[in-house]
């Protein structure tokens, strides 16, 4: 439901100017150097941070600051043929060259290189790492908005430990709305919840929504903590630093009362973005300091980006839903007007069939210059007066409002009976039209505390509301609202009814219904390609774990393939799901690798247009061979380029032919990985094509060819896939070498709840039946004294907790057990322990499995 606000008064944070705040929160430090590398800018707290003996001058180089290898790390992150505009991440590095390591985050900031940097958290990569593949599988198994919201916030607050979690969704007044939440158990001092209230818009301005939309991740560690200033304050030229993109920016005072009010000492937001637009935020809130580590909110961050891909796909599930409603309506409209029965008597049949599709107190229709009119609507004379303004002063196309009177005052007169309107202009530049109406009514919202302290007058300084109790609202004069999909259904049935005022052709009716069958085939094969791209979206993370070495490096491989599907399903998203333009597709996958807008790919030959079940395929090989190339080939070169040939063979086959020049010689790679598999097998398998790839000293070539039947005219007709939830797989039967000894009961010992109910669902679709979660010293004891237990998973680390105990006890049981950890300790010290085997983090059932079958 939205609301209307007053827009005289600007909020008090819409005129402040928050990116350039001039400061950094004191957990980091910042640099920013311009392209000859001197400083520029840096925080005052950086010589404390790096351990220098004096706060380095504007103007000195960042090289007699930093390491070499550090200079070069900051080169390659910004200017490197992977660089983007989003903030590169690196993870422990030596920053001066003294066994100091830090997280660092580095963007560019109009011309200048801005290099943030915070200690190293040693020791949680493997956990935090391990945290990916089960969160994705949990949320994969949601089938609702809701059922998505409520498991996004229940895996943010146990990665993160905050207090409380909220998923946050933006109304099309910009308010926002409370639609999931996860609160600490705590009974000494429980939390209020905040489930279900509404904030307005001035809670989060204009311009930090535009920030959020660009920079998705913000954190806050502790609000009272004092801010580091940055010096100096202006640059040469006189301008502030653009913090936009910064990880550490500091808070602003008023944003600094406002969450204090709301008993918040801490904060972490990551915004939801879906097609290219602000669609909510996961908000956590802590009462007290809170920092978690740098690579677990990365981890944080890849889930939102999954969330946001599962999002998608259930939204556009229900909008299929929805198109299939509104075909069965639009049909039976059609079938009971194919009698030749005019319009304008047509009125009752039209009301029976918008029963149960659009809920609504009264109809009228206007056409050919006959009214006719049923319940709650305006008389005769009061239409006929409003008719000549309905498509002239609201537009051509259909129209919703609460209160039509705010848009036609005319429409006051009979206000007390029909309030809100639904309006279909059946022609142009007549008064013919189609218009549900609603009666006003009373309503109660619940907001967090009274909006009308969220604005002040020019001049005025905000003074944040104090409460964000339960505040009630009466809204009255105003119908219920229009959804969009009931908005949806209405565009659907105008385009219906202005075919039968057209009276459309039997020609055309016969290329209707090919169209209709046309779409049904291609929702068919679409169907079946979206129910396993999540399943695709799994291998791919399995899969490339193997290939990278760090977590930066993870995070890279496995966001560049996630990015090149993304890339895919906006493209078919934009064409309702039809075919889609391949140049589109190569340009945005060389689009970070150009300058000032010239691309390094030439493409000679005519666009081609691809059937959805061929464009992911396409765009995973592509991207895989520009990553290639700008590792090892002509794209990690200046003066390096590729050449793509696009040519039709006779029987209508695409061939496809890629040629890199100008980079470093070429020889075949002694070994193949992950990504030249996708290159290599890809089309053959999946499409039955061709794929040849050859090493030539000069540069690599490749050679592939998609088949004429994933290719479509230069005008293809939309189209849309029917997504349904994807299946539970099937539970994978033990084999016949570790059915034998399998253990029938096991104890996990494992202090993160996110890998302890993964590791519980592998061992029972191994076959295990019986499996007990533990997560501290005192419960692991507790269990092993009650016995029954024939084998062990023991995490090593339990947080604080030492698990020795744990381990003696099970020796002094004769209960078999492994060690799970991420770190790198000698096997002798886990032999000592009693262990059977070392289970290495990340795990899954594959790892389990061979350690049961070699027990």
């Amino acid at each position: 439901m939205n609301l209307p606000h007053s827009s005289d008064a600007l909020t008090e944070c819409d005129r402040e100017p928050i990116h350039h705040i001039g400061a950094v929160q004191n957990f980091g430090g910042l640099i920013a150097a311009d392209r000859d590398g001197r400083v520029v800018h840096l925080s005052v707290n950086v010589a404390e941070l790096l351990g220098l003996e004096r706060l380095p001058e504007p103007g000195t180089p960042i090289a007699a600051i930093f390491s070499a290898g550090a200079c070069a790390m900051i080169e390659d992150a910004l200017y490197g043929p992977a660089a983007t505009d989003l903030p590169a991440r690196r993870f422990g590095v030596d920053l001066t060259g003294e066994n100091r390591l830090f997280d660092c985050a580095l963007h560019r900031s109009d011309g200048l290189s801005v290099i943030e940097f915070e200690p190293h958290a040693r020791g949680d990569f493997a956990d935090h790492v391990s945290l990916i593949i089960p969160v994705i599988a949990q949320l994969e198994t949601a089938t609702g908005v809701a059922q998505l919201c409520d498991t996004a916030a229940r895996l943010v607050r146990q990665m993160t430990g905050y207090d409380r979690v909220m998923v946050y969704r933006f109304h099309a007044d910009d308010s926002g709305e409370v639609i999931a939440e996860d609160v600490v158990d705590d009974p000494a001092a429980p939390l209020d919840p905040y489930l279900g209230l509404r904030y307005p818009a001035a809670d989060i301005p204009k311009q930090a929504r535009e920030l959020f939309r660009r920079n998705r991740f913000r954190i806050i560690a502790d609000m009272d903590a004092p801010s580091v200033p940055i010096v100096p304050e202006r640059g040469p030229g006189g301008e502030p630093l653009d913090l936009s993109m910064s990880v550490l920016r500091a808070h602003s005072q008023i944003h600094h009362v406002y969450m204090r009010n709301m008993g918040v000492g801490a904060s972490l937001s990551i915004a939801i973005v879906r097609h290219d637009r602000l669609w909510g935020m996961i908000s956590c809130h802590h009462r007290s300091p809170r920092l978690p580590a740098y690579s677990l909110r990365t981890v944080a961050e890849l889930l939102s980006q999954t969330f946001s891909l599962m999002l998608d796909r259930i939204l556009v599930a229900q909008a299929e839903t929805l198109r299939d409603r509104a075909r069965q309506l639009n049909d039976r409209v059609m079938l009971r007007l194919s009698g030749g029965v005019s319009l304008s008597d047509s009125l009752p049949m039209i009301e029976e069939l918008l029963k149960g599709a659009i809920a609504h107190d009264g109809i009228s229709l206007f056409a050919a210059g006959e009214y006719r009119a049923a319940g709650s609507a305006p008389e005769e004379a009061q239409f006929r007066a409003l008719a000549p303004m309905l498509s002239t002063t609201l537009g051509g196309g259909t129209y919703a409002t609460t209160r039509l009177a705010d848009q036609l005052p005319g429409a006051a007169t009979f206000a007390g009976r029909a309030t809100g309107a639904l309006i279909l202009p059946l022609t142009r530049g007549t008064r013919d039209a189609l218009v549900l109406w609603r009666a006003p009514l009373t309503r109660t919202v619940t907001w967090a505390g009274n909006p009308a302290k969220a604005v002040a007058k020019p001049g005025e300084l905000l003074q944040p509301r104090a409460s964000f109790a339960a505040w009630q609202q009466i809204v009255a004069g105003r119908s219920a609202e229009w959804t969009p999909e009931e908005c949806e259904i209405a565009a659907r049935l105008r385009r219906t009814l202005i075919e039968v005022i057209l009276r459309m052709s039997e020609d055309l009716s016969r290329e209707r219904a090919r169209t209709s069958e046309q779409q049904d085939l291609l929702i068919n094969e679409l169907n079946h390609r979206v129910r396993n791209i999540l399943g695709l979206i799994r291998a791919l993370v399995a899969q490339s774990q193997a290939e990278a070495a760090s977590v930066p490096g993870f995070a890279a491989i496995i966001g560049g393939r996630i990015a090149a599907l993304a890339t895919a399903h906006d493209n078919m998203t934009e064409k309702n799901w039809g075919p889609a333009s391949l140049f589109r597709l190569i340009e945005a996958e060389f689009a970070p690798y150009g300058e000032d807008g010239q691309t390094r790919a030439a493409v000679d030959g005519e666009d081609v247009l691809v059937t959805p079940e061929a464009y992911t395929i396409l765009a995973l090989v592509i991207h895989e061979l520009v990553t290639n190339s700008a590792k090892y080939g002509s794209l990690s070169m200046p003066a390096g380029r590729v050449g793509i040939t696009l040519a039709r063979n006779p029987f209508g086959d695409l061939a496809l032919e890629w040629r890199e020049t100008g980079g470093p010689a070429v020889t075949a790679p002694t070994r193949r990985g992950f990504g030249s598999t996708i290159i290599t097998r890809s089309i053959p398998h999946d499409l039955q094509g061709g794929a040849e790839v050859r090493y030539e000293e000069t540069g690599l070539e490749a050679s592939f060819l998609i088949p004429a039947r994933y290719l479509a005219d230069p005008d293809p007709r939309d189209a849309a896939p029917a997504l349904r939830p994807l299946a539970e797989p099937a539970p994978t039967p033990a084999s016949a070498a570790l059915a034998a000894k399998l253990p029938v009961s096991v104890l996990v010992v494992e202090d993160s709840v996110i890998i302890a109910l993964d590791t519980e669902e592998n061992l029972k679709r191994l076959g295990v039946a019986e499996v007990r979660i533990e997560s501290s010293v005192d419960g692991a004891l507790a269990a092993i004294a009650e016995g029954g237990w024939d084998f062990a998973i023991l995490d090593f680390n339990l947080g604080g907790e030492s698990s020795e105990p744990i381990a003696a006890a099970l020796r002094a049981a004769d209960v078999r057990f492994v060690l799970a950890t991420g770190y790198s300790e000698s096997a002798g010290q886990f032999q000592q322990l009693g262990a059977q085997a070392i289970l290495r983090k990340p795990y899954g059932m594959t790892e389990i499995e061979r350690l049961l079958i070699a027990g």
